[in-house]
């Protein structure tokens, strides 16, 4: 079950000019669902793309990064049910062949589309009824086409994830729209899965390069739900141009900050949807790691943290037995951490008690309020290391028994 979050309005989801979206049932891996999204872009369009480190990464993975770099993009193709990764040169041969077909169809050459595929690993892709599928995706290409391409990205996912914001730019009404999937095997080394934000600002190829790794790292880059980094971790950031605002060439400008704050406010949304929606997911915990030397630091903290089965579990059943919390910290990698420098609050939205302090359990402390506080859903771990001025956070959820029910029936 889904914390704090719901599916999407289709009246809240705002077309960006210059995209279109269809979708299809294809059969790729079950009958009667939509399983397969076309992405039509206007010429003129630009795209950049942050993808996994996963050295096993996936071939539509390894597609995209060619065809990002040498190609003016005019089309994305995505499918569920397949991920096409460990599959080797047939499993490349099959990206490019969904290219291929795509581009025929619509007119394209193979390298102005970009392949994605989100499912089983160590599976071929059908790309016989991949192909199948294209025409109708096509027929249904529309501008108000996100809801439905929200759900046909979903695997595991209960819920769609699909978010709209528009921001003056120039004197223009600048749209961004984007959509995610992914509930498990979340632990990024890049963004999450799969990710698309669409926007019609008008801005370089440069800096918009540089907008999609920034929001990557503060979003889809600061989230896990188990600790597993996808193969196929893919997440596009699309400017078509079509708002008529002047381009932005200068991060410096006022402009880039307006469009840099709505990405980055898109992207988060984004993301937190995704663990909100982790697989068995019952609690939304925000570990905020402040005080550090770096920003590194900051990060293996909150990490630890966010990745402890023990620290997940106990958050399910509400147990505060939170000296898990600093065994985490302990050993997350900070070899000259003072231990008596550090301290731990634990809050929900109504209430908030410090921990710990001084190596130990503060004085103040009594179980009584972390078990009232942790029956909340949505819950924050601060922890000021006391080393510094640096700071991150990091979105999880915790381990409930549906988490391994899902996992443990998978394929079936």
């Amino acid at each position: 079950m889904a914390v704090n979050l719901v599916t999407p309005n289709p009246a809240d989801l705002k077309p960006v000019a210059g995209v279109r979206l269809g979708v299809a049932e294809a059969g790729i891996r079950k009958a009667n669902r939509r399983d397969l999204t076309v992405i039509e872009l206007a010429a003129g369009s630009r795209a950049a793309g942050v993808f996994t480190r996963n050295r096993f990464c996936a071939a539509p993975v390894q597609v995209c990064k060619a065809h990002l770099a040498s190609s003016a993009i005019r089309a994305l193709v995505i499918n569920t049910g397949v991920a096409n990764a460990g599959t080797g040169e047939p499993g490349l041969a099959n990206a490019q062949a969904t290219c291929a077909a795509l581009a025929q169809q619509m007119g394209l050459r193979t390298e102005q589309v970009l392949p994605f595929s989100t499912g089983v690993i160590l599976e071929p892709l059908p790309v016989d009824r991949l192909v199948a599928g294209l025409p109708k995706a096509i027929a249904n290409l529309r501008a108000d086409g996100w809801f439905d391409a929200a759900h046909a990205i979903m695997t595991t996912d209960t819920l769609a994830k699909a978010v709209s914001k528009q921001v003056q730019i120039g004197g223009k009404t600048v749209t961004l729209t984007g959509m995610s999937k992914g509930a498990g095997m979340i632990r990024p080394n890049m963004a999450t899965m799969l990710g698309f934000l669409a926007c019609d600002a008008a801005v370089s190829q440069a800096l918009l390069e540089g907008l999609a790794r920034e929001a990557a790292d503060l979003s889809f880059n600061s989230i896990t739900v188990d600790g597993d980094t996808s193969t196929n971790d893919s997440f596009i950031v699309i400017a078509t141009g079509a708002a008529g605002n002047a381009e932005i060439t200068d991060a410096a400008s006022a402009d880039y900050k307006t469009l840099r704050d709505a990405v980055v406010e898109v992207s988060v949304a984004l993301a937190q949807a995704i663990v909100r929606d982790g697989e068995g997911a019952t609690k939304f915990m925000t570990i905020a790691v402040e005080g550090g030397k770096d920003r590194d630091e900051c990060r293996k903290v909150g990490y630890a943290v966010a990745h402890s089965p023990l620290v997940k579990t106990a958050f399910f059943a509400s147990d505060p037995n939170l000296g898990r919390i600093l065994a985490a910290i302990g050993y997350a990698g900070i070899d000259d951490l003072d231990v008596s420098k550090l301290r731990v609050w634990l809050g929900n939205p109504d209430e908030t008690v410090l921990v710990a302090e001084l190596g130990g359990r503060a004085a103040s402390y009594v179980e009584e309020a972390g078990s009232r506080i942790m029956k909340h859903a949505e819950l924050t771990v601060r922890i000021d290391l006391g080393r510094g001025d640096a700071a991150a956070t990091v979105w999880t959820c915790d381990f409930s028994y549906d988490y391994v029910k899902i996992n443990a029936d998978y394929r079936s």
